[in-house]
């Protein structure tokens, strides 16, 4: 186990959990999330498996932790990222191209699989750590509603819809049959003729 090398107890504590999560993250780019066990993530952040579950007793407590630090990546590269006056168009492929990028940097299984595999308690958790990103996209819709660019019945629910699409080029990146720019080339071009607005913009 690496020595304490942190001023105190809690910055080590803190730089022992950035160093498991960066191995996840490290060890998902190679075998994806699902094939990931206790035992890898302690070997390849350098630690033993006590060390581990005094950190996260479980692997579901494992994905909840780098699922909300995903997330939280998403939206600090979504705000700085996009200008402030960027049209809904804009920002909604700005959306979906990140969304992408951070499938195949981050893989992991689909919901359904996440969900079987977490249990219904955990699973409920993931999806409230993944809220922020749906905000996010409802706030694109909203405001392409309010500026006339957007046709939408019931903003949630497009939403979903809108995530589900995204979802689905999970597998075609992830096994290379399709770049992240032709992958958000693509879903853009299907979500903004769905909303009646100008692709072309």
């Amino acid at each position: 186990m690496p020595r304490i090398s942190a001023a105190t107890i809690g910055e080590h504590r803190a730089q022992t959990r950035d160093r498991i999560l960066q191995a996840v993250s490290r060890l998902s780019r190679m075998h994806g999330i699902d094939a990931i066990s206790m035992t890898d993530v302690a070997g390849e952040a350098g630690i033993t498996r006590t060390v581990l579950y005094n950190y996260f007793p479980d692997k579901a407590a494992l994905l909840l932790a780098f699922t909300e630090r995903v997330t939280q990546y998403f939206i600090d590269s979504y705000e700085r990222e996009l200008p402030e006056d960027a049209s809904p168009a804009d920002r909604l492929r700005a959306f979906v191209r990140l969304q992408l990028a951070g499938l195949l940097a981050h893989p992991h299984p689909g919901a359904a699989d996440l969900g079987a595999a977490l249990g219904p308690d955990a699973f409920q958790q993931l999806a409230e750590h993944v809220a922020p990103m749906h905000r996010v996209l409802v706030d694109i819709l909203d405001s392409g509603v309010e500026s006339g660019d957007f046709r939408v019945l019931d903003v949630a629910a497009t939403a979903r819809m809108i995530l589900a699409v995204i979802g689905a080029e999970r597998v075609p990146l992830i096994s290379g049959d399709v770049t992240v720019e032709r992958a958000a080339e693509l879903v853009s071009e299907f979500v903004l003729r769905a909303l009646r607005a100008d692709s072309a913009a």
